[in-house]
């Protein structure tokens, strides 16, 4: 999921608020102090990682290990640091690598191989390395989200395709990611690269930005900052983000429940996201980090996702909380793009992004 994604809500922002983990140190790491005995495992992660207190106090209690989360940023900073450090990692385990990212983690070499316990549970067609150096952890789809009331206030239907987000009724209205620095702005992307296919993308870009996209570096400035629907401030009724944000919306938006979200998904703009977790080459404490990694694939954390990440735990044998599949918007029609042409056009479609939009 993104993931990344309206998974570091706070009570702050969106009206919503996840709340942040305690025991934060002044070098922006988090540790989980529950427990004695043992010694760290350090679990490197994006900034939209959130996990209950207690479940990380139950890993502690079951395998003596004390969990510190160290954050690096976006999945897409998270990766680049990962390689730039491989052999001498931060960590022992890296949470996050998302299929749009993943090719370039594996061929640098940056994971060692571990079948992690559980991963029978998972659908194969989630596992997407077959030398097993990486776990299928979550899934998110990404989309198009928008302000429902922002939309109803003007008599105006919101966008439901890519087609129709370049049409002159929705100009200035659309908040993107950096495709080079986000895992959903990639994401996005590559949606984009799947429905016009590689000779159409770049005329639908310009399109997108003469019709006025704005692109911003991170999923939080684009949520909590620029689009309406969060609650603060923000003047962008259109954002990229999850099909899984709607839920959130709801579930810290106050005790009542609606009978639907305040923000809707634009369902023909989707991006299927697998985000996953490997043991570091080179890690300090491999012992520790396979011990959770068996965890995170375990259904105590799996089934703690939801309502923390906003996204879909990978094992099929999960159970999704009531207020997660009265409100989450089902995706059919998902836009896709084989890993294997992830890997061979990433960066070339990156860079051409790049210069068609930003620069």
């Amino acid at each position: 999921m993104q993931r990344s994604s309206i998974r570091r809500a706070s009570a702050a922002l969106l009206a919503l608020g996840l709340g942040a983990l305690t025991a934060c140190g002044s070098d922006g790491s988090d540790s989980s102090d529950e427990g004695s005995g043992g010694s760290e495992v350090v679990l490197v992660t994006h900034e939209s990682f959130l996990v209950s207190d207690e479940v990380l106090a139950a890993f502690t209690e079951e395998t003596g290990f004390r969990v510190k989360l160290l954050r690096a940023g976006d999945a897409g900073v998270m990766v680049n640091q990962a390689v730039l450090s491989k052999g001498n990692p931060q960590g022992d385990v890296l949470f996050g690598v998302d299929n749009t990212l993943l090719s370039r983690a594996l061929d640098e070499g940056v994971f060692e191989p571990y079948e992690a316990a559980g991963l029978d549970q998972v659908p194969a067609e989630l596992r997407l390395d077959d030398e097993q150096r990486v776990t299928p952890m979550d899934t998110g789809d990404i989309c198009v989200n928008y302000d429902r009331a922002y939309f109803a206030e003007r008599g105006l239907e919101p966008p439901q395709t890519l087609q129709e987000l370049a049409e002159p009724e929705y100009a200035d209205l659309l908040v993107v990611q950096n495709a080079a620095t986000s895992s959903p702005g990639l994401g996005f992307l590559l949606a984009t690269v799947a429905e016009f296919g590689e000779d159409g993308w770049a005329d639908y870009w310009e399109r997108l930005r003469e019709n006025g996209v704005e692109v911003v570096d991170g999923w939080e400035q684009a949520y909590n900052e620029r689009f309406s629907g969060a609650g603060q401030g923000g003047d962008k009724p259109l954002v990229v983000s999850y099909a899984t944000s709607p839920p959130a919306g709801v579930v810290y938006g106050g005790d009542e429940r609606p009978d639907e979200a305040p923000t809707g998904v634009s369902t023909e703009t989707c991006f299927r996201q697998i985000e996953f977790a490997g043991l570091l080459d080179g890690a300090a404490n491999p012992e520790g980090g396979r011990a959770l990694l068996d965890f995170l694939l375990g259904l105590e954390f799996q089934e703690d996702m939801p309502l923390n990440m906003f996204v879909h735990p990978a094992r099929q044998d999960a159970e999704l909380p009531e207020e997660f599949t009265r409100y989450a918007e089902p995706v059919e029609n998902l836009r896709e793009v084989a890993p294997a042409e992830i890997a061979e056009h990433r960066e070339e479609w990156i860079d051409e992004w790049t210069d068609l939009v930003v620069r």
